[in-house]
């Protein structure tokens, strides 16, 4: 094995899980990893782990479209479906914002921020890459 794929193994080994989720406690284990990473990063796309966190969201939205599949819609129509299917209004996510920003963000006045996707994700308990 030349030193390019030795160095190559060495690092893969700890992370190659992340690639390949397969069972809830997997899954658990990305969501949280993929949520520290988005509080780090952000959308800074020059970021060295900007990729790593894109390919984590690619590899948990596969899981979720297999495991709990939901409506094809964006970030936001994804926003309005949870909403409905747990019949809450815009005064009732104020970890997101208040009820006129919440409504702004579901009439497509306002874009969904780092900090919205967040607060989704923790109060739905989905992995944010379903609002990306």
């Amino acid at each position: 094995m030349n030193s390019v794929a030795e160095s190559i193994l060495e690092h893969w080994s700890p992370i190659s899980h992340l690639f390949s989720v397969s069972n809830e406690d997997e899954y658990d284990e990305a969501v949280e990893l993929l949520n520290s990473l988005i509080d780090e990063i952000g959308t800074d796309e020059r970021h060295p782990l900007y990729d790593f966190l894109d390919i984590l969201g690619t590899v948990i939205h596969s899981y979720e479209e297999k495991n709990y599949p939901a409506p094809d819609c964006d970030g936001i129509g994804m926003h309005c479906f949870l909403m409905d299917g747990h019949g809450l209004t815009p005064s009732d996510l104020p970890e997101v914002g208040s009820e006129k920003t919440v409504s702004e963000i579901i009439s497509g006045e306002r874009e969904l921020s780092v900090r919205h996707v967040r607060a989704l994700s923790e109060r739905f308990h989905v992995s944010p890459a379903v609002f990306v």
